[in-house]
């Protein structure tokens, strides 16, 4: 009899329940198309994308700028035990890219290429920071795009990752509403 009442209370409960996650890709990519999304599930799907697309990032220190840091990743031979007990490693180890190296698709695949890192973690000591050439391994999070200069007056596009997830979502979000706003007023 407990066994029926505990079923019967459960379907009751999901019964009651509505769910409007009837939303395709590209609509999750705008806000403005779906209002039946609530910001909270908005977040929510937002904050599973972001795992789902999560990278690691182990590279090479190339620009350390006031908002992050221009990391050229793929060097996979930094997860090796001795250096994955910190996420900054000193330029002085020896790391090497392998030469035709793909990124895969896979959450926690190591991304290849140049990307933008920000939210690291905090580093105590004056000697702690981050240098130019130093290595970097840390899992990043998808954060939309960054234009840096890289040199003179060029400019280049590369992936933004967020080493805090929070961050990562919150920057999302906000790219979103930005290219909502920009789309909805060239409606008008």
């Amino acid at each position: 009899m407990k066994f029926f009442a505990a079923i019967f209370s459960v379907a009751l409960n999901l019964s009651a329940q509505t769910n409007n996650l009837t939303i395709t890709n590209a609509a999750t990519s705008n806000v403005e198309t779906n209002h039946s999304v609530s910001s909270t599930q908005y977040a929510e799907q937002m904050r599973a994308k972001c795992l789902q697309d999560r990278r690691i990032i182990c590279g090479k220190i190339l620009k350390v700028l006031p908002g992050g840091l221009v990391v050229d990743s793929g060097y996979t031979d930094l997860l090796r035990p001795p250096l994955t007990a910190s996420w900054l490693v000193p330029g002085s180890v020896t790391a090497s890219r392998p030469a035709n190296m793909i990124e895969g698709r896979e959450p926690e695949s190591v991304c290849v290429g140049l990307v933008f890192l920000t939210d690291t973690p905090q580093l105590r000591g004056a000697s702690a920071k981050p240098r130019p050439y130093d290595y970097v391994i840390l899992m990043g999070y998808p954060a939309g795009q960054y234009t840096y200069t890289s040199v003179g007056t060029v400019k280049k596009d590369i992936r933004r990752f967020s080493g805090n997830i929070l961050k990562a979502v919150n920057l999302n979000i906000e790219a979103a509403e930005k290219s909502g706003a920009a789309s909805t007023a060239e409606v008008k």
